[in-house]
């Protein structure tokens, strides 16, 4: 390849002085013709290269079983592998091209030289990326922490490859650069201690995708709860919702916990989570009479017709003794309490019914029995989230007397001081 190059970009310099160019003329002239044939042959490389890689491999990919394959064209790790190739090429053509310009070709090669090493670092970080999609996809790795591995590996690199960059552009042995980094490393680390947390953290933040501008975030142990409007090395900024400014140490998103909500600004409903406590005594087995009465309640009147039809058979057929109401099977108020709840969520023109919505029963506590509402509403702008949970607990509280049931409250204090 190096015959090659050196027939095409020499050839150019002599047919010049056979024309009766001075030297310097001839040699500036063959320069610039050789920069643009060097540019022109770069191209039509990179786009053969392209072709093969790109478009064949997408090609190929569809004929394969494996989606290892799909996850590396969707890294565009052979788009950047199709950027590599030619700079290969200028990198050997570099030397030929500036052959009597020594000033010139070290700079040059040192830029192109820095360039391949960085280019080289993204395609094993697209590599390594697509193979954690591939993993994360098997059941057997979904579990394992296939992240941490990946950044160990990547710091690794990112170091070996700084070295290399910077041997390359001061002239330093590599052996050397590593001897004199490992005995300024302690001086360094206790210096710019704070420095190399924030960039360590930055780095972190910037692959895991941890936090962005503009993302609402909440961390109490900073007081911080609301729009994050800066990301530097050192600090991340919020604005709070009452308008005041937080300040984060970077290295702390990745050491401490913090809460980001993209995820539910991004998804189609926020999250409505809260209970009431039901009074324990007033939990009780529904007679004929109550459910004669609550079939006014419209949401509820189907359910009532089928569900006493299908008790009435159950215990028709197994000879159950129903003068005593705990025989057989029976409704409780609870329970059409809770059905009762559903079916007005599922006509709450506020919430998304695509996602969880139920109404369960928690763990009985000494101040009664919790009964959570799981549900997410529509609009997830703070003051209407808050408009639409008020509107299904003040119904939903309004509405327990009509089940013969009671909201727990601690009895009030009323007493003087002797």
């Amino acid at each position: 390849m190096l015959k090659f190059l050196e027939k095409i970009f020499n050839f150019l310099y002599p047919l010049f002085r056979d024309w009766g160019m001075s030297r310097n003329i001839a040699a500036y002239l063959s320069l610039i013709f050789n920069i643009v044939i060097l540019i022109i042959m770069a191209y039509a490389v990179y786009y053969i290269a392209k072709f093969v890689l790109v478009t064949l491999t997408a090609i190929f990919a569809q004929k394969t079983k494996t989606k290892f394959d799909d996850f590396l064209i969707n890294n565009k790790t052979t788009k950047y592998t199709a950027y590599l190739i030619p700079f290969f090429f200028i990198y050997k053509a570099v030397p030929i091209i500036l052959d009597k310009y020594e000033y010139w070709e070290l700079i040059f090669g040192k830029i192109v030289g820095v360039y391949i090493v960085l280019l080289l670092l993204w395609i094993i970080r697209t590599v390594f990326n697509s193979l954690k999609d591939y993993l994360k996809q098997k059941p057997e790795y979904s579990d394992k922490p296939i992240d941490s591995f990946i950044q160990v590996v990547m710091m690794v690199l990112w170091i070996f490859g700084v070295v290399i960059i910077i041997s390359k552009l001061f002239g330093i042995k590599q052996g050397e650069l590593l001897t004199i980094l490992g005995t300024l490393s302690a001086i360094i680390i206790l210096i710019f201690r704070d420095t190399i947390l924030g960039f360590v953290s930055s780095v972190q933040v910037a692959i895991n995708d941890m936090v962005r501008i503009g993302d609402w975030i909440t961390m109490e142990k900073f007081g911080a709860d609301g729009d994050v409007i800066e990301i530097n090395l050192t600090t991340v900024k919020v604005r709070n919702f009452d308008n005041t400014i937080t300040t984060i140490p970077t290295y702390a998103l990745s050491s401490d916990s913090f809460q980001n909500w993209r995820g539910m600004q991004k998804s189609n409903g926020r999250r409505i989570k809260r209970h009431i406590l039901i009074k324990t005594s007033t939990i009780r087995f529904l007679t004929d009479e109550d459910l004669a009465l609550m079939k006014k309640i419209q949401l509820i009147t189907p359910y009532i017709e089928s569900r006493q039809t299908e008790i009435d058979k159950f215990n028709a057929i197994h000879g159950v003794d129903k003068t005593l109401a705990l025989n057989g099977r029976n409704m409780t108020n609870l329970g059409l309490f809770r059905k009762y709840i559903i079916q007005y969520m599922v006509n709450h023109p506020g919430l998304n019914k695509d996602m969880h919505m139920m109404c369960r029963q928690l763990q009985s506590t000494a101040h009664g029995v919790p009964l959570e509402i799981y549900t997410f509403s529509s609009d997830k702008r703070w003051a209407n989230y808050e408009y639409i949970m008020a509107d299904i607990f003040d119904h939903v509280m309004a509405s327990v007397v009509y089940f013969d049931l009671e909201i727990f409250e601690l009895p009030s204090q009323i007493g003087h001081l002797e």
